[in-house]
């Protein structure tokens, strides 16, 4: 099969928006159909690319590129670049896309913008694949930013509550911070290597180039500069701290948004720029300090700020802040493979915990509009749900398997096998690291647990629960598939040095997707480590001492209404309230940035705009003055002295006018008339013949009568201009004879 059929993966969902938005948006049936259609036909063809390619018969040796910038007079072409990573993001990205589409079609039902949510999904997935697919950096980043754009419409979809708003415009603002870092990235890049290609940047020469210290007279390497500028996109877009912030607040969107932005695309695109990255990261020198660190703690304050949430979009958002750190750190310490099988892994038992999120809080609004005695309501506050096992069961069945992969379930979930290979890795290469994801490992086990007993165990505590109901089919069918998926993917990454179990079935995974390509330097090894049981228990016993922790906390006795968090009860009694409230008020980092870089903004952009207010608006102001003085003193002259010298010329005109009016009526009129009269007295002055005799000869004095009258005649024309003329040449006449 030729892989030119992938070019068709991100046509068909982009001509679904550009439909839905230019003709379809206000006819609801129709403009699902057309989104689902659209991502139904790109994951067929993802999936026969995909497979065709794991058979070994997927032919990319023709690969079509088509002309697409001009640069420098050379045309650049935009090509595909289907390698195992692309390949592996083919299989997930439309499959999970699919399911959150199918989903909101029961969720989104009755919004008022039904079809306008269909076309920012259809093309929010549109990028993301496009991303996945083309062979270069720069139409990568274009992807990232119509990502980047869907994401702030989407967030604040919902654009007339004033927090949803809000929320879209800080994700923008924030990830644009870390898109400033990535594109100085692209920059330092291109102007290095003269390429953003693919096919180009991954040679041997261009990487043993990138590996040469000494960039621009210091002792590092542009492989360094360029791979920390392009971590700083990575840490935007997918939440690592400190630019973290902006997830939480994202949970103001519909839940197929958040579905799709913490498990198929928005997030996962920072992480899948380092995979994609990672010979670059490779010849770096893979800077662990400053990539592996900041990841180890986004992952440590994520699980332990989702403990205090009483909102079950945010727990689940700070666990996905956490659960990227753990695959940020994973490449930072140079275990490739298993950062992005877990990258694999989560995308599937992430959209399962959102979207069964989305359908406890469709159930908590039914509850509430069929209850009459609350006046109070929040359909996300886990303090109000409870019992919900028994109205919502599949739900519930559902979100159980996602909670036991998210928290590492040993060997049943995919979670476990993804989360503890990273552990493994990061038991050979840095021991902090691997405490630190272990308490990690640990704190999601507890607030899984706590999630799951507040929202389904125990008893109802708000009218709204107990009339809770289950969501209809087109909810809870890609729940269920989701779910089988949350289980079985874990078996194709079975590492070989898993006891028993290990070299048994093979691993598949890696097998597959291999090591990246090229790079001069060798990836640490250790394989000592990795075959060490310690690692193994370490995870083990993570998750199984949280998730009885937080059974024993929340599950055995459940909460009844009106009760106080048992965590935040127990720790004002250690004398750790403070720390409970830095937890709810997630350390207080948006206190900080607000009261610091937001502050210090306002405050800058008070002072430019006093500056500009006293100086450059002040210089033009003065200059307006000058004009508007000038302006002022050429009307006055005109109007005293052009307007006079031209007002005098035309009462004189009007006079000379009145004058020769006067002359003609007066004057030149009797003298025609008269002379008119004398020529007809002609004969009888001369004594010539009777006028009835026609050969009589006339007189002279009637000849010089008759071309007297004939002259005068000629000059009375009627014309006023002929009139104007003779006055004019009268007067200078005049004038002349005046001044001589």
């Amino acid at each position: 099969m030729s892989g030119n059929l992938a070019w068709l993966i991100p046509l068909c969902p982009l001509l679904a928006f550009a439909v839905i938005l230019l003709a379809a948006q206000r006819h609801t049936r129709l403009s699902h159909w057309l989104a689902i259609g659209g991502i139904g036909v790109a994951f067929i063809f993802a999936q026969l690319i995909f497979w065709t390619a794991v058979f070994g018969a997927l032919d990319i040796s023709s690969l079509r590129a088509f002309p697409w910038l001009i640069n420098g007079g050379a045309i650049a072409a935009l090509g595909l670049w289907l390698d195992p990573p692309a390949l592996v993001m083919l299989f997930m990205v439309p499959l999970v896309c699919l399911m959150i589409f199918i989903y909101s079609t029961g969720y989104m039902s009755g919004d008022s913008h039904y079809g306008r949510f269909f076309a920012y999904i259809s093309l929010f997935a549109a990028a993301m694949l496009g991303l996945i697919l083309f062979d270069n950096l720069l139409a990568f980043f274009v992807c990232w930013e119509l990502m980047g754009l869907c994401s702030y419409l989407l967030i604040g979809f919902w654009c007339e509550r004033p927090t949803a708003a809000a929320a879209g415009l800080k994700a923008f603002l924030v990830t644009k911070v870390g898109d400033l870092f990535f594109f100085l990235g692209l920059v330092i890049l291109y102007a290095v290597t003269g390429s953003l290609a693919y096919r180009d940047l991954f040679t041997p020469e261009i990487l043993a180039q990138l590996a040469q210290p000494g960039y621009l007279g210091l002792p590092v390497t542009p492989a360094l500069v360029i791979a920390l500028l392009l971590f700083g996109g990575t840490v935007g877009k997918s939440a690592q701290f400190p630019l973290h912030i902006w997830l939480p607040d994202a949970m103001a969107g519909p839940t197929p948004v958040s579905a799709l932005i913490h498990a198929a695309t928005m997030v996962s695109a920072g992480v899948f720029l380092l995979v994609r990255m990672f010979p670059l990261l490779a010849v770096a020198g893979l800077p662990s300090s400053v990539i592996a660190y900041i990841g180890t703690f986004t992952a440590l304050l994520g699980a332990l700020v989702a403990l205090g949430q009483n909102d079950i979009k945010r727990v689940l958002a700070f666990s996905t802040m956490s659960q990227l750190g753990y695959m940020v750190a994973a490449l930072g310490l140079g275990a490739y493979a298993a950062a992005f099988f877990h990258l694999f892994t989560h995308a599937f038992f992430k959209a399962l915990l959102f979207l069964g999120a989305g359908s406890v809080i469709h159930g908590m609004e039914h509850g509430y509009h069929h209850s009459s005695s609350e006046t109070k309501f929040d359909p996300n506050d886990l303090l109000a749900m409870g019992g919900l096992r028994h109205t919502m069961p599949r739900t519930f069945a559902t979100f159980l398997v996602g909670g036991l992969s998210l928290a590492g379930f040993p060997l049943v979930t995919a979670g476990f096998w993804s989360k503890d290979e990273i552990l493994a890795q990061a038991y050979g290469r840095d021991p902090i690291v691997f405490w630190a994801l272990a308490a990690a490992a640990l704190l999601t086990a507890i607030y899984t647990a706590r999630q799951i007993s507040l929202v389904f165990l125990g008893t109802p505590r708000s009218e709204s629960a107990a009339h809770s109901r289950e969501s209809n089919r087109a909810m809870t069918l890609p729940l269920l598939i989701l779910a089988g998926f949350a289980i079985v993917l874990g078996w194709v990454g079975i590492p070989e040095h898993f006891p028993v179990l290990g070299g048994v079935i093979p691993n598949l995974f890696e097998e597959f997707v291999g090591a990246p390509v090229f790079t001069p330097i060798e990836l640490p090894v250790v394989p000592d480590s990795l075959q060490a049981w310690q690692p193994l228990a370490t995870g083990v016993g993570a998750c199984l001492l949280g998730l009885a922790l937080g059974w024993v906390i929340y599950g055995w006795c459940p909460l009844v209404a009106g009760a106080s968090d048992r965590i935040a009860v127990g720790m004002r009694r250690a004398y750790l309230g403070w720390l409970y409230r830095a937890m709810q008020e997630r350390f207080y980092f948006d206190w900080l940035y607000q009261h610091t870089i937001v502050w210090g903004a306002v405050a800058l952009a008070g002072l430019s705009a006093r500056f500009d207010d006293a100086v450059p608006d002040g210089v033009v102001r003065r200059v307006a003055m000058v004009v508007r003085a000038l302006s002022a003193l050429a009307a006055d002259f005109d109007e005293k002295v052009v307007d006079a010298f031209v007002n005098f010329w035309a009462v004189l005109a009007r006079w000379v006018a009145r004058s020769l009016n006067w002359l003609d009526l007066r004057l030149v009129d009797p003298v025609m008339n008269f002379a008119g009269w004398l020529g007809q007295l002609g004969p009888w002055a001369t004594g010539s013949v009777e006028p009835e005799v026609p050969d009589a000869r006339t007189g002279p004095i009637a000849r010089l009568l008759i071309r007297l009258g004939g002259t005068l005649s000629a000059l009375q024309t009627g014309e006023v201009q002929d009139y104007l003329g003779l006055a004019f040449f009268a007067a200078i006449a005049l004038t002349i004879a005046f001044l001589l």
